[in-house]
């Protein structure tokens, strides 16, 4: 059983991306999936870290209890929300230690295209590139039509999605395991 950190690039109470999300408990059970809010995370400032707020460090032990952390964002203007890149700006501090250095990654990106989030997908890879954070390559993941994936109780209802997000988290699990080993060598 892995312990994932999940962080949810949309703060919309009804998004698709937190819809995903809360749909992995059933589609994976032998994970623990640990959604961490990032809704109350003031705009990062350098001048807040020697005295960083409650909010960020609450987000950073969490990271840091987690063996990995998956993403699961829509694309806004073809990029990430500014919310997930001031979560990622949080979680990369103290400079040199901070809680998402280094932790085994993997990325779902969701839109109302057929696209996928494809171009939110990428730019969230290069900034994980620079924080060292080795990252799932394949399956990738861009599920797009997401306002058509869900039943009107907001359950995931497309069986070809869950299917795939199954094997997807299976993949991510044995990703997991073998950033784990390399580690351990």
């Amino acid at each position: 059983m892995s312990k994932i950190a999940v962080i949810i690039g949309s703060i919309r109470e009804g998004s698709y991306s937190r819809k995903i999300a809360e749909a992995l408990p059933e589609l994976a059970p032998e994970h623990q999936f640990d959604i961490v809010p990032i809704d109350e995370l003031s705009f990062f400032s350098e001048d807040l870290e020697a005295s960083p707020p409650e909010s960020w460090t609450a987000f950073r032990k969490r990271i840091t209890a987690s063996e990995a952390v998956l993403f699961i964002t829509p694309e806004y203007v073809r990029s990430v929300p500014g919310v997930l890149k001031n979560a990622i700006d949080i979680g990369s501090r103290p400079y040199g230690k901070g809680a998402l250095i280094g932790k085994p990654a993997a990325i779902i990106s969701t839109s109302l295209g057929a696209i996928g989030g494809f171009g939110a997908n990428h730019h969230l890879r290069q900034s994980l590139a620079s924080l060292d954070m080795p990252t799932l390559g394949q399956p990738e993941a861009y599920i797009g039509n997401s306002a058509t994936l869900f039943d009107e109780g907001g359950r995931l209802s497309n069986e070809n999605t869950a299917e795939f997000l199954k094997s997807f988290i299976h993949r991510f699990s044995q990703f997991i395991g073998e950033k784990a080993r390399a580690m351990a060598a």
